[in-house]
């Protein structure tokens, strides 16, 4: 439960911060008459409101309920925000790039350097600030909702960066004879890196997708049969049939023994004293983890 409100709270942070980069975006947007800021304002409203949706997940899953439509918990939602969340990042970035080509088709955009300049030296110590925080915090939380908020605020921090170098560039372009290209830097930068940032996201939307679709995670499928594979030499059982899946932070792992009709199983006692066994050799107990174990002799039940 700590874990669960560490993860809020700094959901809350981020919401917070998140909120205050985007109403600076849009004036200094809107005052500098630079395209990228002004989407990068709008960006973060957005994600903002994505965190928002993070933190009524997190929430939602760590509750304890007895819901009878939902006898299995709220586990389900959390990869399909996630995929969301990750999608949309993946259209925000697609529809900066056709802005920034629009931009460079229309000769550029005229800025006021100085305040863009501003913009993003102060934006950059915000984002590259919560970034390290949160990756800092999130070692000993372990949230996919904090690892893909703080993959935001890299990205966020990485397009102000070069934002950052276009204006510096563009400014020192005025008054040279170069100064017909000072147009060109704000959507040319803008462009280039929407092609290269919109891979940032995509890796979580391929994961959350997995969890959607419930394919088995290689690594807990190993380690619960390499666990059984020990289980079934040692007490000379027939064979075992497994299945595991993760969905969210939940496990879920189911395992079917077949036991000879003389086994010394002969009591629910020695049956999960079994079960206790095989728990602690999997390890990972805690309240996401859902574990079935049970033993038959007819290998029909398998």
């Amino acid at each position: 439960m700590q874990t669960a409100t560490a993860e809020q709270r700094l959901l809350k942070i981020s919401i917070a911060v998140t909120i205050g980069v985007a109403s600076v975006g849009v004036l200094f947007g809107l005052l500098s008459g630079s395209l990228s800021i002004l989407f990068d304002g709008v960006f973060s409203a957005i994600d903002a409101a994505m965190s928002g949706l993070a933190l009524f997940v997190t929430r939602l899953v760590t509750r304890v309920t007895e819901n009878r439509r939902f006898q299995f918990g709220y586990w389900h939602i959390e990869p399909m925000v996630l995929a969301f969340n990750g999608g949309t990042l993946m259209l925000l970035c697609f529809y900066a790039f056709l802005n920034a080509v629009g931009s460079l088709l229309a000769g550029g955009r005229h800025l006021d350097f100085d305040r863009a300049m501003a913009y993003a030296i102060l934006v950059c110590v915000a984002c590259f600030s919560m970034f390290f925080y949160e990756r800092r915090l999130n070692r000993e939380i372990g949230s996919d909702f904090i690892r893909l908020d703080t993959q935001g605020w890299l990205m966020a921090g990485s397009i102000t960066s070069a934002l950052l170098v276009a204006f510096v560039i563009g400014a020192s372009l005025k008054g040279t004879a170069y100064a017909h290209l000072a147009p060109y830097a704000d959507p040319a930068v803008l462009a280039l890196l929407t092609m290269v940032l919109v891979f940032v996201p995509i890796q979580a939307v391929r994961k959350a997708l997995q969890e959607i679709l419930l394919i088995t995670p290689p690594e807990l499928d190993a380690r619960v049969r390499q666990v059984m594979d020990g289980v079934i030499a040692r007490h000379g059982f027939k064979t075992y049939t497994s299945y595991v899946a993760k969905v969210g932070r939940a496990q879920f792992i189911e395992i079917h023994v077949a036991v000879p009709p003389e086994s010394s199983i002969d009591s629910v006692g020695k049956a999960d004293a079994l079960r206790r066994e095989i728990a602690e050799a999997i390890g990972g107990e805690g309240p996401h983890r859902w574990l079935t174990i049970d033993f038959t002799a007819d290998p029909r039940w398998l």
